[in-house]
């Protein structure tokens, strides 16, 4: 259940992490935005397992998962920022 939940509350994650930081370098595609999420939903989750905010087989809750997501985000967004310029 705990991989359903993180996938579920990175997909919310990823569409409000959209709203927050709109770009011209950012998915533009819904489907896109919510896989983002969902990953920024896991690096947040792994990221407070290592640092000891999460117990082992705890996920992040909502406000680490948008932060999760907005940091893939701005991954993102400086990646596709390169090939455009390249």
């Amino acid at each position: 259940m705990g991989i359903i939940w993180t996938i579920i509350i990175g997909f919310i994650a990823g569409v409000i992490a959209k709203f927050i930081m709109p770009g011209d370098n950012e998915p533009t595609g819904f489907i896109l935005t919510a896989i983002l999420g969902i990953v920024g939903a896991f690096v947040a989750t792994f990221l407070g397992q290592t640092l000891g905010w999460y117990r082992p087989g705890e996920g992040a809750g909502l406000i680490g998962a948008v932060v999760g997501a907005i940091i893939v985000l701005l991954v993102y967004g400086m990646i596709a920022g390169r090939r455009r310029v390249v």
